[in-house]
């Protein structure tokens, strides 16, 4: 019987030809339209090496006939896919965006919903990682709905619950990120960016066992419904009545035709005049002309 150290020596000398790694990545692009180029051949090594040890696999060829098996479609694929999703986010990220977000965007589509029969504001964040962008978005849609109630009070005008007047929907592929997103519990360095009044408002501090971290406030997790997502998916089988959609830094995972489609099914998804949010690094240009730029990487749906 191999010792400890022979075993992990022996593990790590496992590698994965470049054949296999081109039917990894087709696979991989087929299932959630992540490509992966050869010089991504390393990283997915690595990653999908803590799988074959935790199956107690020595192969990749082994790996890849298991992940294939339509036996494993709901198992192991789920657990391939968190090993290669990248997810990298944090609070306030981007600033400038939730700024337009409670400056202009929120009035104007408080605007036009109340012009209608619907009462509440529907937001999708769209690769919400581990939960970052949509609680800040919960904050940042509280204090503007904190703000419309107080003056309604000034002017002795009835108004419903700030907290009811919006929902978030938040996604993600990986469920790893989504089990953390759900739990809402981040340590000290990460809720950092969060500004001091609203971090005494919707952040718990831990006592004891959990000193060092903050928990999202039950109020406003409450207001978000946090669901695994596959974005490549023919039909989103969403209501059709987004008023803002959050889909930062997700797109340059994907290929021109998968961004397309995927804009494409952004644009039907949204209300008219509803509002997409998209990566600094991103943009529409070449991909989809229907939106109107109405701020930098900030778009608007015309129709």
């Amino acid at each position: 019987m191999q010792s400890g150290v022979a075993a992990e020596s022996a593990f790590k000398n496992i590698t994965m030809s470049d054949r296999l790694f081109k039917r990894f990545s087709e696979f991989i692009y087929k299932e959630c339209g992540i490509k992966l180029p050869p010089a991504k051949k390393t990283m997915l090594t690595v990653r999908l090496s803590r799988r074959l040890r935790a199956l107690g696999m020595n192969s990749f060829g082994q790996y890849y006939d298991y992940v294939c098996n339509p036996k494993n479609r709901s198992g192991e694929r789920v657990r391939m896919i968190d090993a290669v999703s990248t997810n990298k986010t944090e609070f306030f990220r981007e600033p400038a965006h939730f700024d337009f977000l409670g400056r202009q965007a929120l009035p104007d589509l408080v605007g036009s919903m109340h012009n209608g029969s619907r009462k509440k504001l529907k937001i999708w964040s769209a690769g919400c990682s581990s939960g970052e962008e949509p609680y800040t978005l919960a904050m940042v849609l509280s204090e503007f709905f904190n703000g419309r109630q107080n003056k309604a009070q000034a002017d002795e005008k009835p108004t419903t619950r700030p907290l009811d007047q919006f929902s978030i929907l938040a996604t993600d592929i990986s469920t790893e990120v989504l089990e953390t997103a759900k739990n809402a519990i981040y340590p000290k360095r990460i809720v950092e960016p969060v500004p001091t009044m609203m971090k005494q408002r919707y952040l718990m501090r831990g006592k004891g066992a959990q000193s060092g971290f903050y928990r999202v406030v039950p109020e406003l997790r409450s207001r978000i419904n946090f669901q695994r997502f596959n974005l490549i998916n023919e039909d989103f089988n969403l209501e059709k009545n987004m008023d803002v959609i959050f889909c930062r830094n997700v797109i340059i995972y994907f290929d021109r035709q998968t961004q397309i489609k995927l804009f494409e099914k952004f644009y039907n998804q949204l209300v008219p005049g509803g509002y997409l949010f998209i990566g600094h690094s991103e943009s529409l240009h070449g991909i989809n002309d229907r939106f109107r730029l109405v701020a930098n990487t900030t778009y608007r749906k015309t129709g």
